[in-house]
């Protein structure tokens, strides 16, 4: 997922003259459901993901959103090699990783690291902080200067906790410090990328902002690229410099945050951006509101032509019987919509 871009390019906004040395080529992710009750022996085919691009470049963060269901969590999981992909490539350093063993990705395993969304089933309930982060470097046999032990301090202090609770045990921390050990956690071993899965949704708005915020700063400070995925699309706002939304295992758009938020170019996208509350009561009252019908589809059997046919607004025959491609305009905007907004 990583080019040679600094991270000071990302204030300038300018990622164009960059090149992806890695990349999601046409991820597909397919999971087998009975179907037809308990006995039956039907089975359908759950399209989780189905044909999907995602570039994220070195310290660049790529805000993945979309609602429940739509496959954003399989995306994560299935790039960090937790679920295998159905087909597609994971280009990883410039390499291919979808196909490689077990004994070969351990190598990779260092280099991309998992933020799971609940702190609380993240952490094994019976192991001290010190020996959940002290096990990354155990399992890939990496000896830290100055020993596991200082090293694990370390980390604990540069996410904001007192080195000194090392021996205490998950119940003994709040919701934001868990999140902190498991972000300590996935910084042991000087990981490239971090896949962040709902990060602070579960966490009060409060310690919300001061995780994200810690996000933000060992990204400056350590050059990391994340692959934020959340369905608070003030947080993706806040945090992100690209945005990637999703349906139905597919991607609908793809832009710069600042362009998505203020020119949304796909109707989905649109639509989402609606549901977002505006702190002002006068504001919240003149904005269009634009509500879905209906309810998401199923990925066993999703719409043909366009997926989002049956819930949009703006549909027209051939978005029933065509899939639209992700075609990117002159702003520079990816949008797989036959007619976009203009």
């Amino acid at each position: 997922f990583f080019s040679s871009r600094r991270r000071h390019t990302r204030l300038q906004g300018d990622w164009s003259s960059d090149v992806c040395s890695s990349d999601l080529i046409d991820l597909r992710k397919h999971f087998e459901s009975k179907s037809g009750g308990v006995f039956s022996k039907r089975r359908s085919l759950v399209r989780a993901v189905d044909g999907v691009n995602i570039d994220v470049y070195k310290g660049e963060t790529v805000g993945l959103v979309g609602e429940s269901g739509c496959g954003k969590t399989t995306v994560g999981r299935t790039v960090v090699k937790i679920y295998e992909p159905t087909s597609g490539q994971i280009l990883f350093d410039g390499k291919d990783i979808s196909k490689i063993s077990r004994n070969e990705m351990k190598h990779y395993r260092s280099k991309m690291q998992m933020i799971f969304q609940d702190p609380y089933s993240s952490l094994n309930p019976r192991h001290t902080v010190g020996s959940i982060i002290e096990s990354s470097f155990v399992i890939h046999d990496v000896k830290p200067e100055g020993g596991i032990k200082n090293a694990v301090k370390d980390l604990l202090e540069r996410v904001g906790l007192n080195p000194e609770h090392i021996n205490r045990f998950p119940h003994e921390f709040s919701g934001g410090q868990r999140q902190r050990i498991g972000i300590a956690r996935a910084l042991a071993l000087k990981p490239q990328l971090i896949v962040a899965d709902e990060p602070v949704s579960a966490l009060d708005v409060s310690i919300q902002a001061q995780v994200v915020n810690l996000l933000d700063d060992l990204q400056r400070e350590l050059g990391l690229s994340y692959l934020f995925i959340a369905h608070d699309l003030s947080v993706v706002q806040h945090i992100s410099d690209r945005v990637v939304v999703m349906y139905l295992g597919k991607v609908m758009e793809v832009s710069k945050t600042k362009e998505l938020f203020e020119n949304p170019k796909h109707p989905y996208t649109k639509a989402l951006l609606s549901a977002v509350p505006i702190p002002d009561p006068k504001l919240e009252r003149q904005r269009e509101r634009i509500i879905l019908q209906g309810d998401l589809p199923s990925p066993a059997n999703p719409p043909s032509g366009c997926v989002f046919n049956t819930r949009c607004w703006k549909v027209q025959d051939k978005c029933r019987t065509e899939v639209p491609l992700l075609r990117k305009d002159a702003s520079g905007t990816e949008v797989a919509c036959h007619f976009p907004l203009s």
